[in-house]
């Protein structure tokens, strides 16, 4: 470890041991990239996206509180109807008796939770996929929920519950003589090949998991924009984060900060995911158009040649913006380019002169290239160094 960064170091330790955060100065130093060492990064993030209070002496309650309220969520979201939990002294209700799962009142229990299935579905589908090049979300999480895997109560965890989903929807086949086969989809789809993910021991959960089930809590709370495909690569990172923090007390409690935080960076992220808004000044179409705005004003004859072919911004930016970069790079370089997102106080702008300077770094080939050759090279961007791209946007935005 150089000087250099010891020292950096240093300064981060003092900058957060003040009593009283100053957040510009934080802002200043994290701008640069945080360091992991001592979970650094990890407390960053937590104060940069408005989770913790400036003032350090209230966080031991308010974490308490926090905490509390996300226990709480998985107890009144991750239900199954007509099931008590034994520790609450309660015997199993008769479910026909009141609700049952044909009754079409929307206020059923029972709709509710084919409703949800709907949503878990989803979800589940797209956090297996979860960076697949890495093995930590297939590995077991060192806590896992014991509210959930608590073998005293009767909480079903959402993998089991996708299992009996797929299982009982039975495929019915009839074939020309009229013979009736019955087949469960999960084996005829061959949904979840028993050789792709390691089965784990009773009692263990896989980190894919616990992003799961924060992310069908964020549905259930947040029904107006529920699950949109996508939001599973906007929370891996921040739950990566917080799961390898080297400080066992904060990395005990990754799933609750974890769903504070994402909750938290997709309020000022959710329009771009809220179709009904993409044409309004808040909603993506204006966010993609100001990229190639940005880019008439620092390099005209780049913008006239990608307009020229025809090579919309929607092409390739909108999944630059909606997942904030987190598919274009490798996780190690997407954490460092949040560091510098976090940071910024005009957030989202930052990542527009990114994106604009993505664009610069690569106008030879574009300038170079027809339409086919172009589009390849934006929809699976060639630099990797994500050190030389922030580099050039600070440099367009000091030169704005």
């Amino acid at each position: 470890m150089s000087t250099a960064y010891r020292n950096r170091i240093q300064e981060f330790k003092v900058a957060l041991s003040e009593e009283n955060i100053n957040l510009k100065a934080l802002r200043e130093l994290c701008f640069n990239g945080i360091p992991f060492e001592g979970g650094i990064r990890a407390l960053c993030w937590k104060i940069l996206l408005n989770y913790l209070p400036d003032d350090q002496t209230l966080w031991e309650s308010f974490l308490k509180k926090q905490r509390g309220v996300y226990s709480q969520f998985l107890k009144e979201m991750i239900i199954q109807p007509g099931i008590a939990k034994a520790n609450l002294g309660l015997s199993r209700e008769d479910v026909t008796m009141e609700d049952h799962p044909l009754n079409p009142n929307p206020d059923s229990r029972w709709n509710t939770y084919f409703k949800d299935n709907e949503i878990l579905l989803q979800i589940d589908k797209d956090v297996r996929r979860l960076y697949p090049d890495m093995a930590f979300f297939q590995r077991p999480t060192d806590y896992p929920c014991q509210l959930i895997l608590d073998p005293q109560n009767d909480y079903e965890t959402l993998r089991r519950r996708v299992e009996q989903t797929t299982l009982k929807a039975q495929t019915v086949n009839r074939n020309r003589s009229g013979v009736t086969n019955v087949s469960s989809p999960g084996k005829s789809l061959n949904l979840y090949p028993s050789n792709e993910y390691e089965v784990l021991p009773n009692g263990s959960e896989a980190h894919w998991e616990v992003v799961e089930r924060i992310l069908f809590i964020y549905a259930k709370l947040n029904p107006g924009i529920a699950y949109v495909q996508g939001m599973n690569e906007i929370v891996g990172p921040i739950y990566y984060t917080f799961a390898t923090d080297p400080n066992s007390q904060w990395k005990e409690h990754a799933e609750a900060d974890t769903f504070f935080c994402f909750t938290n960076l997709m309020s000022e992220n959710r329009d771009n995911f809220i179709k009904s808004l993409d044409d309004s000044q808040c909603g993506i179409t204006y966010k993609m158009e100001s990229v190639y705005s940005m880019l008439k004003g620092k390099d005209l004859e780049l913008f006239m040649k990608l307009e020229e072919q025809n090579i919309k911004p929607q092409y390739f930016t909108f999944r630059w913006l909606t997942l904030l970069l987190s598919q274009e790079f490798l996780l190690p370089d997407v954490i460092r380019i949040w560091d510098t997102l976090f940071s910024d106080e005009g957030r989202f702008h930052f990542l527009i002169v990114v994106c604009c300077a993505m664009l610069i770094l690569i106008r030879e080939n574009l300038l170079a290239g027809d339409f086919t050759v172009n589009m390849r090279l934006l929809q699976d961007y060639p630099i990797s160094d994500v050190h030389t791209i922030l580099t050039k946007a600070k440099d367009l935005q000091d030169n704005a």
